[in-house]
């Protein structure tokens, strides 16, 4: 009997979906994020913090930096009897779990599963990530100096890099559009 209800009010079936763990969001102080994360699962909290790894100048150069794909949110796996909840709110970097009036948000694991599939693009994908690393091997594939391989340099603006081609015994600077490389297979 799917419609029954037990002495505290609930249905007798959501008993059963309390004891099944679901992810839930947690709301980070700004900036805290990665602090909150490490801390939440130092206290054995199975947490999900995706990341995006973007090129920014530092010290005048490009760095590869880890920045959260949300930048004040995570997810956390809670199950409703079982997990303590108590120490969520007091954990360094969090700010409180998002809820719908009193009860706390749960997110669809089917979304969180997109987003841990997607996290990490797959590196023979060519649009996975028009970026490059200073040294890698890319290959041109178009233009005058198509199917030669090349070494990444920089980039020049959002559309623009410079690469190292050997040429006459010697390697040369050329600025081309990223659009015309690919990583190296």
């Amino acid at each position: 009997m799917s419609d029954a209800i037990d002495g505290q009010g609930h249905e007798a079936d959501g008993v059963e979906s309390d004891a099944i763990a679901r992810w839930y969001v947690v709301q980070c102080k700004g900036a805290e994020s990665f602090r909150a994360a490490e801390h939440l699962a130092n206290q054995g909290f199975e947490v999900f913090h995706p990341v995006l790894e973007v090129q920014k100048k530092r010290r005048g150069k490009l760095a590869w930096i880890a920045e959260p794909l949300f930048p004040y949110y995570l997810f956390i796996r809670l199950d409703r009897i079982a997990s303590n909840w108590r120490p969520i709110r007091s954990t360094r970097g969090v700010l409180k779990l998002l809820t719908f009036g009193d009860e706390p948000m749960a997110v669809a694991d089917s979304l969180i599963e997109t987003l841990r599939r997607n996290a990490s693009p797959s590196p023979e994908s060519e649009t996975a990530n028009v970026y490059f690393r200073a040294g890698e091997s890319v290959e041109i594939i178009e233009g005058p100096f198509q199917d030669l391989k090349a070494v990444f340099e920089s980039q020049k603006g959002e559309e623009r890099a410079i690469v190292l081609l050997n040429m006459l015994h010697k390697q040369q600077r050329l600025e081309m559009p990223i659009a015309q490389l690919r990583r190296s297979q």
